[in-house]
């Protein structure tokens, strides 16, 4: 079985010995996940199951409810298994791009198409292989992903990384897996990550707003409430820093020049970060998105989930809010050659707010710290 695999994956693609050490990995590391996988009533009936990981089982299994007869999205049987990989993250992603430019080097892939990351089962392979391409002049970024998705190909399970997330988190998570298995245009991550972000946020207001979501405590709409109205305060940072940026690396400046001017840009971007963070006087903080500092490679990752959902937005406004009629939608512009499709996808942005949200209630944040 692992051989035809792997066969099949050296047949998609002419690969030197490095990449096929690379889709050893991935088919190893995927193939072990599957097989670690036990059914979510096995798991909850064993007494060694921790309160922790049934919490996961039982808001995952209301949310997989909702996500399947309210917001439509596919049932592949995904997410009725659980896996204990027994280690944080399920894969790192490594994300690159140069010195001096804010787009991201792609990998390409039979099945995934062209991507702007390179995920690794294992973490050391992963800060590998980031090194590598540091000591080649790109900016390099290590980030840890909780879920792991074959894109509706296989049933992935539930993972031990998910255990402990709020249960609103948690819920989106789901929602945002699943909205891949609904639409994925291959070789367009601001696309894809776009969509499955805008049908995370979609769906969470929507099972709140329905009144059945008794799985979400007072306090914990309260939080989700307040991190989406702080991330939105680090993301309007972010995006001021990309503009300057974008800016200065079109300028015809000598490298050494552009260089110092990089790193001020980036400095100004922490600094606004910190300014924002004394005044919220407690979490939730957003620290690691600054943590070990900034670079271009990072923001790249950053920008991937949250371009493209002001579009998405519209998009869903456009057909007055019937989802059936968004996802027709959606996938239409995704069918679209890519330069039509981003040209489609500024149009609809164009005009609205990055990532609206109503402001967080006076007695919400005295309960949970402003």
């Amino acid at each position: 079985m692992l051989f035809r695999i792997v066969l099949l994956l050296l047949l998609g693609a002419q690969l030197s010995a490095c990449s096929i050490g690379y889709y050893y990995q991935a088919t190893t590391g995927h193939l072990e996940l599957m097989r670690l996988r036990r059914p979510v009533d096995q798991v909850l009936a064993d007494p060694e199951t921790s309160p922790e990981v049934v919490d996961l089982l039982e808001t995952a299994d209301a949310a997989l409810a909702f996500a399947h007869a309210d917001l439509q999205l596919p049932d592949n049987g995904s997410y009725r298994q659980f896996a204990d990989l027994q280690r944080p993250y399920a894969v790192w992603n490594v994300v690159a791009a140069p010195g001096f430019s804010l787009e991201p080097v792609t990998w390409c892939f039979p099945v995934a198409g062209c991507v702007a990351y390179r995920g690794d089962f294992r973490e050391r392979d992963a800060r590998q292989f980031a090194a590598r391409l540091h000591d080649q002049g790109l900016d390099v970024y290590v980030g840890g992903a909780t879920a792991y998705s074959t894109l509706g190909r296989f049933a992935d399970p539930l993972l031990n990384t998910m255990a402990g997330l709020p249960a609103s988190r948690l819920s989106g998570l789901i929602f945002h897996e699943l909205a891949h298995q609904q639409l994925y245009a291959k070789g367009d991550t601001r696309f894809s990550e776009g969509f499955a972000s805008f049908v995370e946020q979609e769906g969470l207001r929507r099972w709140r707003r329905s009144g059945n979501a008794a799985i979400f405590s007072w306090e914990d709409q309260c939080a989700a409430d307040l991190r989406r109205t702080r991330r939105h305060q680090v993301l309007a940072v972010l995006d001021h820093g990309r503009q300057r940026l974008a800016q200065l690396y079109a300028a015809e400046l000598p490298d050494n020049d552009k260089q110092s001017a990089k790193a001020a840009v980036f400095a100004a971007m922490i600094d606004r970060y910190r300014a924002l963070r004394d005044r919220w006087g407690g979490p939730p903080f957003f620290d690691g998105w600054f943590d070990a500092g900034l670079n271009n490679a990072k923001l790249a990752a950053l920008a991937a989930y949250d371009d493209y959902v002001p579009a998405f937005q519209a998009m869903l406004a456009e057909v007055k809010g019937d989802l059936r009629a968004f996802y027709a939608r959606a996938a239409a512009v995704a069918a679209l050659p890519p330069a039509e499709r981003a040209a489609e996808m500024d149009r609809l942005a164009s005009g609205r707010e990055v990532n609206a949200v109503r402001p967080v209630a006076g007695t919400c944040r005295d309960r949970i710290g402003n």
